[in-house]
């Protein structure tokens, strides 16, 4: 299985456009110390062909642009080598990328039932690409493995299973209570011919068991490193709520994911959906070296590997 990190940071991105903090200034200012970072996405492939999307950004054109594996097959004038998009929530950062991906070529949409109920009757995401192209959408069912298909309907070689991560509801529901059953998942998803299997968890509330059952048979793991702290949002003043409120378990501390990132097996443990507030996003502070010694890697748009 190959797999490439399309883009690295949580919503707004690297520097993000109204932000003014010290990574977003280093970054504005070409520090060579702070990278600048696409909204989080990436790809996976069986064959380096076709390409599935996980998470689509707002950023998608850009990421595209930058990736000459997703650049359109030589063989005609217009086509593409997306096989199809999978959703871990209904977040406009995971999503809205979508509607840059409506100017024709047939791939499906793969998301759990409450997500599809979302961008169908609140964010009619579903409904403005059915006026450009075919996109259709299966939803995906918690806990079973199933095979993700080529658009012809062959079998891709890679099959998927999806594990809750937290039921923190997107933000623009009316009236939602802040909680629902497959809301947020992870995904484990192995290539059925090489054994390789990978776990990609971008928002994570806490550490689950199925997360850590996903978790010890994985070669490679992406995970959430969206706050460095739990108090960061309030200590940095961009919000009233804490990490682990606004659905994201810190990387730091006794109950972080560092430390039991760092114990796993994986050959690949690796932080993706860094907020531009994280202070390890510097690439010579404190933070970094910590995670480095803990044989962790902050990713970055581009990075790639194969499980």
């Amino acid at each position: 299985m190959r797999v490439r990190i399309l883009g690295s940071a949580a919503g707004g991105g690297l520097p993000q456009w109204n932000c003014r903090c010290a990574n977003c200034q280093a970054a504005r200012a070409d520090s060579p110390n702070v990278q600048p970072r696409t909204q989080s996405s990436v790809a996976v492939s069986a064959d380096g062909c076709a390409w599935y999307l996980l998470n689509v950004s707002a950023d998608v054109r850009q990421q595209i642009v930058r990736c000459p594996d997703l650049a359109p097959p030589t063989q005609a004038l217009r086509g593409t080598r997306i096989a199809g998009c999978v959703l871990t929530d209904a977040e406009i950062d995971h999503t809205s990328g979508l509607l840059q991906l409506r100017e024709g070529c047939t791939f499906g949409i793969f998301s759990t039932a409450f997500v599809h109920q979302c961008l169908t009757r609140y964010l009619p995401i579903e409904t403005v690409l059915a006026g450009f192209a075919d996109r259709p959408w299966t939803e995906i069912p918690l806990g079973d493995a199933i095979r993700l298909p080529l658009p012809d309907g062959d079998f891709s070689g890679l099959t998927i299973r999806a594990f809750e991560t937290g039921r923190d509801a997107a933000r623009y529901l009316p009236d939602q209570t802040g909680e629902a059953a497959g809301a947020v998942i992870g995904l484990q998803i192995e290539d059925f011919n090489t054994g390789g299997v990978l776990v990609y968890a971008p928002g994570l509330q806490q550490l689950t068991r199925s997360l850590a059952e996903a978790a010890q048979s994985a070669d490679g793991i992406l995970i959430d490193g969206t706050f460095w702290t739990d108090d960061e949002p309030v200590n940095m003043g961009i919000g009233h709520r804490t990490a682990r409120q606004m659905g994201h378990i810190p990387v730091s501390g006794s109950e972080g994911s560092l430390g039991w990132l760092a114990g796993l097996p994986a050959r690949h443990r690796v932080y993706i959906h860094m907020n531009n507030t994280n202070p390890m996003l510097n690439n010579i502070g404190p933070q970094r070296q910590q995670v480095t010694r803990h044989g962790v890697q902050v990713g970055m748009d581009g990075d790639v590997f194969e499980l």
